[in-house]
């Protein structure tokens, strides 16, 4: 067995002023189905948590000038296997509220390109009726609690 490589991982769950949640997709080769998640992916060497969520929501959507809000949840950690390495995944998920802007994907990595299917911005009312497959799990309750209640005081456990 390999040994297995930690991957800590930055997520933003951006909120635009329609209370509005962008979500990116991929889909499944084998049996068509669709998942979506937030913005975000790994930190690079010497990159701290935050850094990267900014510079990974530039990469991914070419905003900048976004202000960062708190750690609101906090992924409970999940592996993945990928080329023969197994990586643990430990992802932090950070608010951000931004007004509604059109998406900007050429800066994307080629394996971005090649695994991100599509992008769309989700009203709760449409996360809560959508079969997909949405992470973190139980994604529309989280949802409507930070709407509600704002960020909580300490980051919740998530999974995915």
């Amino acid at each position: 067995m390999s040994d297995v490589v930690p991957r800590p991982s930055a997520r933003v769950v951006v909120i635009d002023d329609a209370d509005r949640l962008l979500l990116f997709s991929s889909h499944n080769r084998h049996d068509g189905s669709a998942r979506w998640f937030t913005p975000g992916g790994g930190l690079q060497a010497g990159e701290n948590h935050q850094g990267a969520a900014l510079r990974e929501l530039y990469e991914e959507t070419g905003l900048t000038g976004v202000r960062l809000g708190p750690e609101v949840w906090r992924g409970r950690p999940w592996t993945v296997e990928r080329d023969g390495v197994t990586y643990e995944v430990r992802q932090r998920y950070y608010l951000a509220r931004v007004p509604a802007f059109e998406i900007d994907t050429a800066r994307m990595e080629d394996f971005e390109k090649a695994s991100i299917t599509g992008h769309r911005w989700w009203t709760l009312k449409e996360l809560g009726e959508t079969t997909d497959l949405l992470r973190p799990a139980g994604l529309p309750h989280l949802l409507a609690r930070l709407l509600a209640d704002g960020p909580p005081r300490h980051p919740i456990l998530v999974n995915g």
